[in-house]
């Protein structure tokens, strides 16, 4: 009789504890804390979004990426910092341009795939070898060429001054409507007390 309760407790001790885990994992994914760059396309509410930061020649349809990598080159690119990220000389280099030998490689049709894993150099023979396939690939359609409004952020892209001055125009509109809406509830209550 006692085997069975300690088992039983033992059994709800591990399930207790792989649920706790389970969330805190989930939690950690889902949540990530911005540094507060509100302003260059960083969201400020707890999820990070980085839309705005994004470079041109990045696909369509994420609203985060930590990583690219560039299977036709062996290249990732590091979107946080603006670095490309390439071996050399047996060790990986970090630098603001691609290296002189890739200085002609069209990023904006080349293949690249997300990946939002901290140092995925790391683990570079894993990606060179599941993306070896995509070499000579297409890439996808980029944001550059993007008409969904949440590129326009990007001050980058072609659209960002026409979608800046409509959210100014907007913005504007509704300071109005607002100060509008305040004065007639004020008139109101002055007609309203003076009765």
């Amino acid at each position: 009789m006692k085997k069975t309760n300690l088992m039983t407790l033992v059994k709800k001790m591990f399930f207790g504890v792989f649920a706790i885990a389970l969330i805190v994992s989930f939690s950690s994914c889902a949540f990530r804390t911005t540094n507060g760059y509100a302003n260059d396309g960083y969201a400020s509410v707890g999820v990070n979004l980085n839309v705005g930061v994004q470079p041109m020649w990045g696909p369509v349809g994420y609203d985060y990426v930590e990583y690219y990598y560039l299977p036709d080159i062996d290249v990732y690119y590091y979107v946080p910092n603006h670095q490309y990220i390439y071996m050399r000389s047996g060790r990986w280099t970090f630098s603001s341009s691609l290296p002189i030998m890739y200085r002609n490689y069209d990023l904006y049709s080349g293949y690249k795939v997300v990946v939002n894993e901290p140092k995925p150099y790391q683990n570079h023979n894993m990606y060179k070898e599941k993306y070896n396939g995509y070499r000579g690939s297409k890439g996808h359609q980029v944001i550059r060429n993007s008409h969904d409004t949440k590129y326009f952020v990007n001050k980058k892209h072609p659209e960002h001054n026409k979608w800046k001055k409509e959210q100014d125009r907007k913005m504007k509109n509704d300071r109005g409507n607002s100060k509008n809406n305040r004065n007639n509830k004020n008139n109101k209550k002055n007609k309203h007390d003076n009765n």
